[in-house]
């Protein structure tokens, strides 16, 4: 096997599906990229068992071939070289590498690529296009959500609920809860699957320098498959029922809160420093066109309160909310202004933008903190 690529074109596709690559995998050969040339082309893979990525470029090629080459060292060598052409010479027979720049001449040892594990295969599979902005957004508004409870193993990851023209994306923790929905989708899919969230993350991180373009979204009962250009990131599916989060979110909170996302999430940024640190709670007193954000400590008598513009017309309220949560939230919306609606101060409150596109649709729920004062 022998091909001559530039080190810089291969370092970025090796850095893509270096996502997957875990140190001190159980299986030696997982810390390895599988390399399989065919013609000009070569495609890269990398796999932890849980997901794989897999990405190809074009190169100059002779002598087709597959092998597992160690990922740390490669990576490194190749990092350390200014971007030049490099030629790859492998051996058949006993896997030794050998790697020439202009500088010199590099020797490692690879591994039998028919070690490496198989990627899963693409069987009788469910199929829809997704812009790859409105996928990433999907996941950013989502992902931080997950619980990381392993005993809780539906809610560590993403519910996807396919629903003809529209995906919905679902992710809680029990104390937080969002849905964001993607319209103008051309599918005629009723199908829910629930992705783990080390598979979003590494698809994120997979295409996030990408031009835009759409996303390929193939899945079965085990497995789902992102493409997008010349990159595929296949993540196993968690086998678990989604708990009906339809049944938490409250239809009936008539009390309306509008204000500046900003100086609201850097209101909650100070006051949270004088919270008890176990519940990081705040209490938000809210009358007409007011909001004061307070927050005490009574182990270490710390208090702290500001006054916040707003618009309430509505009757006065007092509810207690995890203010870590709450910046959270409003880190993810990205409207100048947000929407506050409650109800009581035992009853969930939800959080939205001020206003949306056409086709996209976010809505975030919090559980209070039952108020110490």
């Amino acid at each position: 096997m022998v091909f001559e690529v530039s080190s810089s074109e291969l370092l970025k596709k090796l850095q893509v599906a270096a996502g997957a690559i875990s140190s001190n995998p159980v299986i030696p050969i997982l810390e390895d990229f599988l390399f399989d040339l065919a013609g000009n082309e070569l495609t890269i893979s990398a796999t932890n068992l849980e997901v794989t990525i897999i990405s190809s470029l074009t190169v100059m090629g002779s002598d087709n071939g597959k092998v597992a080459v160690p990922g740390k060292i490669l990576l490194d060598t190749l990092k350390a070289l200014p971007d030049q052409p490099v030629k790859f010479q492998v051996d058949g027979d006993n896997n030794a590498i050998k790697l020439k720049s202009a500088y010199g001449e590099y020797k490692l040892s690879g591994d039998n690529a028919d070690d490496f594990p198989e990627t899963p295969h693409e069987d009788s599979v469910h199929t829809t296009q997704i812009s790859s902005d409105g996928l990433m957004k999907a996941i950013s508004n989502t992902i931080f959500a997950t619980s990381t409870d392993e005993l809780r193993l539906a809610m560590t990851g993403v519910l996807m609920q396919m629903d003809f023209n529209k995906v919905i994306f679902v992710s809680t923790d029990a104390h937080k809860l969002v849905k964001y929905t993607i319209g103008g989708i051309t599918s005629d899919l009723t199908e829910s699957i629930i992705v783990p969230r080390k598979g979003l993350m590494l698809f994120k991180n997979a295409i996030g320098g990408m031009d835009t373009q759409d996303v390929k979204v193939s899945f079965n009962s085990k497995n789902i498959f992102f493409e997008c250009g010349d990159t595929l990131v296949v993540s196993r599916l968690i086998d678990a029922k989604y708990p009906d989060y339809n049944a938490v979110i409250p239809v009936n909170n008539e009390k309306t809160l509008k204000l500046n996302r900003t100086d609201f999430q850097n209101s909650l940024k100070r006051i949270v420093i004088y919270s008890n640190k176990t519940t990081n709670q705040v209490v938000l007193n809210l009358a007409e066109d007011s909001l004061t954000v307070s927050a005490q400590d009574l182990d270490f008598s710390n208090e702290a309160t500001e006054q916040i513009s707003c618009d309430y017309k509505s009757e006065p309220l007092t509810i207690g909310f995890n203010a870590k949560f709450l910046v959270e939230m409003l880190g993810v919306i990205e409207t100048d202004e947000v929407e506050m609606q409650l109800s009581a101060p035992n009853k969930a409150g939800i959080l939205v933008p001020s206003e949306e596109e056409d086709q996209e649709k976010l809505m975030m729920l919090i559980m209070p903190v039952m108020m110490s004062h």
